[in-house]
Order: C-alpha cells, then sequence, then structure tokens
C-alpha cells in the first residue's frame, strides 16, 4: 500500500491484492465510481456503486467497522474521488491503483456480460 499525507489526512493506495483480502474478509467497502453503463457491463460483486458524476461525500457511510476503497476503470476518477472524500472530511480514505483494469489484469474475479445473451455471468 502506498500512502500520501494531504493536509491532516492520509490517501491509501492499493493493490488490487490487498483489497481483494480485505473484500473478501469483509473489512472494507468497495464503492464503484464508473458510470452506471460500465458497472451493468461488468463490475466486481459486492461493490456498490456511487458514479463520480453524483458523487456527494456527505453520502458516504462511516468508517467505523469498514475502511472505504474507491475504484474506477483505471484508478484516476477513483484518485480523485478520494481526495474529494478527504476535501470533505475524511481523514483516511483508499482507492485501487490501476483500478478495474488493473483487477481484471490480475485475473480477479468479477460479473461480466454474456455477449450471446446480455445476461451476466462469473467471471473468474
Amino acid at each position: 500500500m502506498k500512502t500520501e499525507q494531504v493536509g491532516d489526512s492520509r490517501l491509501e493506495t492499493w493493490t488490487v491484492d490487498e483489497v481483494q483480502q480485505a473484500f473478501d474478509g469483509n473489512e472494507i467497502v468497495l464503492i464503484d465510481v464508473r458510470t452506471p453503463q460500465e458497472y451493468m457491463f461488468e463490475h466486481i460483486e459486492g461493490a456498490l456503486l456511487m458514479p463520480l458524476a453524483f458523487f456527494d461525500a456527505a453520502k458516504l457511510p462511516g468508517q467505523g467497522e469498514k475502511r472505504i476503497v474507491f475504484h474506477c476503470g483505471s484508478g484516476v476518477r477513483s484518485e480523485k474521488v478520494a481526495r474529494s472524500a478527504l476535501a470533505a472530511g475524511f481523514d483516511r480514505i483508499a482507492h485501487i491503483e490501476g483500478g478495474f483494469g488493473a483487477w481484471k489484469g490480475a485475473k480477479k474475479p468479477f460479473i461480466g456480460t454474456d455477449m450471446a445473451t446480455g445476461a451476466p455471468r462469473r467471471v473468474s
């Protein structure tokens, strides 16, 4: 994990392996900030959707029991949202390095779309 001090707060950049381990252990809330269309086509199973276009840090859950980790397609939008959350008063927030592209590149499981039927399907 990489960390960056932002004022009195800390921005964390997690690897896909760190995220999967924490997500599988129910230690984090994973929030996808891509568009609804991107999410519908393919997403990490169990990730919540809060698109960047509608992001409101005041609507985020607290981090009493679980850390919030954002992700997008490449890591650019999720870093932007993470910085917005820090500016809104969160003292520690995280995002996935390389985003969903890195997740898929590491052969992590996700929900995709069966192109023949249009139905969702698990991809491992």
